[in-house]
């Protein structure tokens, strides 16, 4: 959910006050590193495994249900359910598990249990948890200011981002035809809240790495993006239109853009980012923050995190955080306090959540894998591969999916199914092997990820196949939208994997 913050209206004091202290917050991220102020996660049991899945609560007949405080009230367990901006989304925070042994098939079990919980505990409102990357029966009438979640977080960050931008979101995605279809359909619409932002649920998966560490792991995990992407699309529809097979990637760079067209043609960065280089050190990124981006929330705490250091106590700063936490790094880096000692990680947030908690399961164990394959490799991979070829992999991925072509090292174009088969599921075995996860939870996981290549079928896909059928038998769109829904959700509760779905 973010920082929490007690205003909703700040002066330019205030943003050059904000802009010193995360300048301080810097040199004394600057001076931690140097001095080796982290937990050894190589030796510390900690856990390493993270995430964080962003739901969409819908009514029995599919449409929004706009209901997230009496949901989370009568699940009564804020300690893994919060709020989210929408008042159609919840978020459910995973208690931090090991990823050795069996341990990824216990939590498996236990995401099934807390919401099987959370299910028994809201029926009575008429709604229900969806796994899904975007709920395809979302309509613009459901993304006006007035359905923010009464927050001040959000409704400052609401205020903020069109303040910067001094006019409406502009909001223009080009589709992908349908099955059988010829038809490119678009999204052309002005906005007057950050709401769209909401439709976009994730599954955010989170590794904590040592500070020498960092770089090469982000390094990594730019590379991966545009194949997880390709793999784990589940967001093709929104506001009854089909777009991209994780139209999520667009649609939330739009939804947050603080820049009108004459920034964009300047070249200000968006706040949605990729990024623009291969890093050294986890520095660059935070130094980048602070470089290119205004703060949206600059409330100021009365900390000083050099007489901190001094006093040898571990700084939380938290003007780096909240900055940090209004730039939507696709990979982001996070410093954090736990058990009184800092630590960094990095989230991953290219992926969206569902379908089922099986796939979920599936697509944070191939990332984790391959991840690791990759930082241990004797040849880092982006030392042969182009930035932006990283980038334009995630875009390509994005709007395609598995049809998407990718540019890899040494293999050069290939498809995104047969690169997966024929290169990065070997890596992702031995990666998950090198963390000590049991063959057991290796074959389970993986072999979900090898089915859902040989069917070519992800949640995106599935998706498009019910809705094109459903229109070649007479259905109109919305009909169509909602019948898909109805069958996704039974596919979901039940249990089996997407490329297993009829």
């Amino acid at each position: 959910m973010g920082t929490e913050i007690s205003a909703r209206s700040f002066t330019g004091a205030d943003r050059r006050a904000f802009r010193r202290k995360v300048r301080d917050c810097i040199g004394a991220l600057e001076r931690m590193l140097r001095d080796d102020i982290f937990v050894d996660v190589h030796s510390s049991p900690e856990p390493q495994l993270g995430m964080e899945i962003e739901f969409n609560l819908v009514q029995d007949d599919m449409a929004p249900a706009m209901s997230n405080i009496e949901v989370l009230q009568a699940i009564d367990d804020h300690a893994v359910f919060q709020t989210e901006l929408g008042q159609f989304n919840v978020e459910m925070n995973v208690e931090p598990g090991p990823l050795n042994g069996d341990a990824t098939l216990e939590l498996e079990e236990s995401l099934r249990s807390s919401l099987r919980r959370a299910a028994d505990r809201m029926h009575r409102h008429n709604a229900q948890l969806v796994m899904i990357g975007m709920l395809p029966t979302l309509e613009l009438d459901h993304l006006g200011r007035d359905r923010i979640t009464a927050n001040p977080r959000y409704e400052a960050l609401n205020e903020q981002i069109f303040a910067a931008r001094g006019e409406d979101l502009e909001l223009d995605l080009d589709g992908v035809p349908l099955p059988g279809t010829d038809e490119v359909e678009s999204l052309r619409e002005d906005m007057n809240s950050v709401v769209p932002e909401a439709a976009c649920t994730s599954l955010q998966l989170h590794l904590r790495v040592a500070p020498e560490d960092f770089a090469p792991h982000w390094n990594a995990a730019q590379c991966l993006a545009g194949v997880q992407v390709a793999l784990g699309a589940n967001s093709p529809f929104f506001a009854g239109k089909s777009l991209w097979h994780e139209s999520r990637i667009p649609l939330f760079a739009q939804a947050t853009d603080t820049r009108p067209f004459e920034l964009k043609n300047q070249g200000v960065r968006p706040r949605v980012w990729f990024g623009e280089r291969w890093i050294e050190s986890p520095l660059d990124l935070f130094e980048e923050n602070s470089r290119y981006f205004t703060a949206l929330l600059p409330e100021v705490s009365d900390s000083d995190p050099m007489t901190e250091l001094d006093a040898g106590l571990i700084p939380e700063l938290r003007e780096l955080q909240m900055h940090n936490g209004t730039i939507y790094r696709w990979n982001r880096p996070v410093y954090d306090i736990s058990d009184g000692q800092a630590h960094l990680r990095i989230e991953n947030r290219v992926l969206p959540a569902g379908p089922t908690v099986l796939d979920t399961m599936a697509n944070a164990a191939f990332y984790y894998g391959a991840l690791r394959a990759l930082v241990d490799a004797d040849e880092p991979l982006w030392r042969e591969m182009s930035f932006d070829a990283a980038e334009k992999n995630l875009v390509l991925g994005a709007k395609f999916g598995l049809d998407a072509r990718l540019y890899w090292p040494k293999i050069g174009w290939v498809g995104s199914d047969e690169l997966v088969l024929r290169c990065l599921l070997p890596l992702a075995d031995k990666g998950l092997e090198t963390f000590g996860l049991s063959s057991k939870a290796r074959d389970r996981y993986l072999g979900i990820i090898e089915g859902r290549c040989i069917n070519r079928r992800t949640g995106a896909a599935w998706q498009r196949e019910q809705v094109a059928g459903r229109e070649a038998a007479g259905e109109d769109r919305r009909t169509a939208l909602r019948g898909m829904m109805s069958d996704y959700l039974a596919n979901m509760l039940q249990g089996n994997p997407v490329h297993q779905w009829d």
